[in-house]
């Protein structure tokens, strides 16, 4: 690979470290796989209350959750937009949770910068050249969804986009690829997870629940990437699932969460791992 891409192990050989508490750090040394869960959608003050509350139980520092939503349907729910940011801002201030939530287009990112504490730019906006120059002037953390059609080197160069315009705290996030499959939702590209851990020093980020689509399956894909070592899991929980506005089959109810949650402990001590 050419040494000129920041991205890559040849350019710099140690993963990046990336600040997401005062006492919460990813990549580097730090050996730590960072937990980030809450439903797709905000959908109401008492919805992402009652998640905070489930998160602040289990010692979670990230609460996720969409206010605005690229849908493949127009009929679909599109998210509370920025009153949803100033709701998360206000939850995440009342409980101290970071926030991560989605920028769908470039119309609405500077809103997003202003209320989130991580920048999401989603699979469907991976491209989107306007948001990738806005989020290059903010040293706030971005996490970038691999594209569904996306090789694992164009995503990387994606994140380049956003550290040669100066702001170097990024992250890659696998959430599936779009295969001959119809079984599940997409597939889970665990082999490009682990050629991007070779060739870039970009930490990375596993999303177990967007690659199923079904909630039966979530807690073993969530297992099997915890197994493989990787800086940080976003997993959806909503308290009643099945009324959920978006995403209702793939989300996990609160104990179904918890108990997955609890059984990832094992996996990350026998690989000299910490969970945080």
């Amino acid at each position: 690979m050419d040494t000129q891409w920041k991205f890559s192990r040849e350019y710099n050989p140690t993963t990046r470290t990336i600040k997401i508490t005062e006492d919460i750090f990813i990549g580097g040394d730090t050996n730590n796989t960072l937990m980030i869960a809450g439903p797709c959608s905000i959908e109401s003050e008492k919805q992402i209350e009652l998640v905070a509350k489930m998160l602040v139980k289990n010692n979670i520092k990230v609460l996720r959750a969409g206010a605005f939503k690229p849908r493949t349907s127009p009929y679909s729910f599109f998210g509370l937009g920025v009153e949803g940011l100033k709701l998360l801002r206000k939850i995440g201030d009342k409980y101290n949770l970071k926030i991560i939530t989605e920028v769908r287009d470039s119309t609405q990112v500077e809103d997003v910068i202003a209320y989130a504490d991580i920048i999401q730019i989603g699979a469907k906006a991976m491209w989107d050249y306007g948001i990738l120059e806005a989020v290059s002037k903010t040293d706030k953390p971005v996490m970038i969804k691999r594209a569904f059609g996306a090789r694992v080197q164009e995503v990387a160069q994606i994140a380049e986009f956003i550290i040669n315009g100066g702001n170097e705290n990024v992250l890659i996030c696998e959430r599936g690829i779009r295969t001959f499959e119809t079984g599940t939702r997409f597939t889970l590209d665990l082999c490009g997870v682990a050629w991007l851990k070779e060739h870039t020093n970009i930490p990375i980020i596993l999303d177990p629940s967007h690659a199923m689509g079904y909630s039966y399956g979530v807690a073993d894909l969530t297992r099997a990437c915890t197994a493989m070592g990787v800086d940080g899991l976003i997993i959806e929980t909503h308290p009643l699932p099945e009324v959920a506005k978006s995403d209702a089959s793939q989300q996990l109810n609160f104990e179904q969460f918890e108990n997955m949650y609890n059984s990832l402990y094992p996996i990350t001590k026998a690989i000299n791992r910490n969970l945080v």
